[in-house]
C-alpha cells in the first residue's frame, strides 16, 4: 500500500512560506514536491478552507501563509489535508461469521485506536514554530560543519 504523504509534503511547504516569507505559485510548489500543479493547488485549497493560506491570482500573486506558525499545530494541517489514513495496515472483514476473525479485529481495533490517540496527542502538542526552530539549529549545525 502506497505511504500518504500530504501531511509531510504540506508542512515542508508551509515551512519553506514561512521562512521565505514571499507568495508562491502552484507550480514553484509543484516542482518542489515534484508534483502536478492541480494537486497542489486541490491540497492547498484545504489549507485556505483552514485559514492557514490564502491566494493571490496574477503578477507577484501565488500561496502566501497567513497565521503565524505558533498558531497551527501539526494536528491542525493533518484536518485540513483531509485526515489521511494513519496506518497501512487494516482488518479483514471477509468473513463476518468467523468468530476468529472477530476476536482478530478486536484486538487491532483496541491497538489502532490507542495508536492513533497517541499519534494524535502529538501533533496536538507540536507547533510548526518547533519545527521551524528546529530546522534553523539544524541549518545552524550543517552551516559550521561546512
Amino acid at each position: 500500500m502506497r505511504k500518504d504523504s500530504k501531511l509531510s509534503r504540506m508542512l515542508h511547504v508551509l515551512l519553506h512560506m514561512a521562512r521565505e516569507n514571499k507568495p508562491f505559485t502552484s507550480d514553484q510548489i509543484a516542482e518542489m514536491l515534484e508534483t502536478n500543479p492541480v494537486v497542489v493547488r486541490r491540497t492547498m485549497s484545504g489549507l485556505k478552507k483552514h485559514g492557514f493560506v490564502d491566494s493571490e491570482k496574477g503578477p507577484g500573486g501565488g500561496w502566501s501563509l497567513i497565521k503565524p506558525l505558533h498558531d497551527i499545530s501539526l494536528y491542525d494541517i493533518y484536518l485540513a489535508v483531509g485526515e489521511p489514513s494513519i496506518f497501512a495496515i487494516g482488518n479483514e472483514n471477509m468473513q463476518p461469521d468467523c468468530l476468529v476473525e472477530l476476536v482478530v479485529n478486536r484486538a487491532l481495533d483496541q491497538a489502532f485506536f490507542e495508536a492513533q490517540e497517541v499519534l494524535i496527542k502529538n501533533l496536538k502538542a507540536t507547533q510548526l514554530n518547533q519545527l521551524a526552530h528546529d530546522f534553523q539549529i539544524e541549518w545552524n549545525q550543517q552551516m559550521n560543519v561546512k
